[in-house]
C-alpha cells in the first residue's frame, strides 16, 4: 500500500516538528506550509491525501483556506490541528469542509485516528465540541 501523502500546515516550526515525529515513518509528507495562502496553492499543486492544517494562520485564516482547497476540487482530506476548542469554530470548520477537528492538546492520542477516519471519509470531532 503506498503511504499517505501529507501537507502540513502550522505557522510555528516547533509544532511542525512535533507532528513531523507523531507522523512518524507512515506518512509521506509532501510539504509544509506556514501561512493561508501556501496551504491552499501548496494543497492545489500537491494533490495530498491530507492537509493537516491549523486555523489560526498568517495571511488567509484557517476557514477560508478549508473552503479554498475545497473549491480547488483537490480532493484532500482536510484534518485541523488547533488550540481552539469551541464548539462554534468546530461546526463552522466542519461546514467549510474539514473531514477532522482535533485540538493539540489531544493529538498524541487523536491525530492518527482522525487521519485514518478521514481517510476513510468519516468526519470526527472532539466529543465535548460536537
Amino acid at each position: 500500500m503506498a503511504q499517505v501523502r501529507v501537507l502540513l500546515a502550522d505557522d510555528h516550526l516547533p509544532v511542525l516538528a512535533a507532528i513531523r515525529r507523531l507522523l512518524g515513518q507512515d506518512f509521506d509528507v509532501v510539504g509544509e506550509a506556514h501561512d493561508g495562502e501556501e496551504v491552499a496553492r501548496m494543497a492545489r499543486d500537491l494533490r495530498p491525501d491530507i492537509v493537516l492544517t491549523d486555523l489560526a494562520m498568517p495571511r488567509t485564516g484557517g476557514l477560508d483556506t478549508i473552503r479554498r482547497i475545497n473549491a480547488d476540487r483537490s480532493a484532500s482530506a482536510i484534518v485541523v490541528l488547533t488550540v481552539l476548542a469551541d464548539r462554534a469554530v468546530v461546526g463552522a470548520a466542519v461546514e467549510a469542509g474539514a473531514r477532522a477537528y482535533v485540538l493539540k492538546s489531544e493529538a498524541g492520542a487523536e491525530l492518527l485516528p482522525a487521519i485514518t477516519a478521514a481517510l476513510a471519509g468519516r468526519c470526527t470531532v472532539p466529543a465535548g465540541l460536537s
